[in-house]
């Protein structure tokens, strides 16, 4: 029996390959390239393919170019995304749950667009729920973001990640901000609040000036390390290079 990809279960911190691309050819060329370098997992950000190249083609070749791997699917507002409603992107992300992959990337603010990306709002929050529930009826894990993009501290960020966990998330994931040394100190020790707090997976990163918590984070309890093949135009320069993030990760004998 084929045991399913999964973001759940890991021996490791799962070194997951963000593919960043407008082009299918170069989509697929980047994970056969990433795979003999050791990627464990893929991370489709469908908001980089221009909606022509939002199709069953393209996703199942995706899906057969990663083979037993999970896959991690974002379909953000930004992007190519831009100018369509999050029911919208929430049904695309349904109809490709449908076809396969792994983890499905909710917004914290899906359904009520706030600065910050989290959202109270009662009707936005119940969407976010049935979204989730419906997600899990296909068979798929959710993972739910939220981008705050700035330091915020810790009191705040276990609110987020609990409230993410209420609203059914399988894996939280939060985006902080840090400026400075101090900023960074604290963030570090978020992060092992965050592993004594939740009974779930999740994964804190932080941007700005001190960003050392993408390389480290995976040794104070991240489920994973968001890392691509190569730097261009259109990649997240702050995310390691898949070769950093694995020497990083597996020195000591991690």
């Amino acid at each position: 029996m084929t045991v399913k990809p999964t973001f759940l279960t890991y021996e490791k911190p799962l070194l997951t390959v963000m593919i960043q691309t407008p082009s299918p050819e170069d989509a697929l060329r980047r994970m056969q390239c990433s795979l003999p370098l050791g990627a464990e997992a893929f991370g489709l950000q469908m908001e980089s393919f221009p909606q022509e190249y939002h199709t069953d083609e393209l996703y199942r070749a995706i899906l057969a170019q990663a083979g037993d791997l999970p896959v991690y699917v974002t379909n953000y507002r930004g992007g190519k995304n831009k100018g369509r409603t999050d029911e919208d992107l929430a049904a695309e992300l349904l109809h490709l749950a449908d076809l396969g992959g792994t983890l499905f990337d909710v917004m914290n603010d899906y359904f009520n667009p706030t600065p910050g990306e989290f959202t109270d709002d009662p009707v936005a929050v119940q969407k976010q729920k049935n979204l989730i529930a419906a997600l899990h009826a296909k068979g798929a894990e959710v993972l739910m973001s939220c981008h705050v993009l700035k330091f915020i501290p810790a009191e705040e960020v276990l609110r987020i990640a609990l409230a993410q966990r209420e609203r059914g998330a399988d894996v939280v994931k939060i985006v902080t901000g840090a400026d400075t040394l101090e900023q960074q100190a604290e963030n570090l020790r978020i992060v092992t609040l965050l592993k004594e707090k939740l009974d779930c997976p999740f994964l804190f990163l932080s941007g700005g000036k001190s960003s050392i918590l993408r390389r480290v984070g995976v040794h104070l309890g991240c489920c994973m390390s968001l890392c691509v093949y190569e730097h261009d135009d259109h990649t997240t320069h702050a995310q390691p290079l898949l070769i950093h993030a694995k020497a990083v990760r597996d020195e000591n004998g991690f």
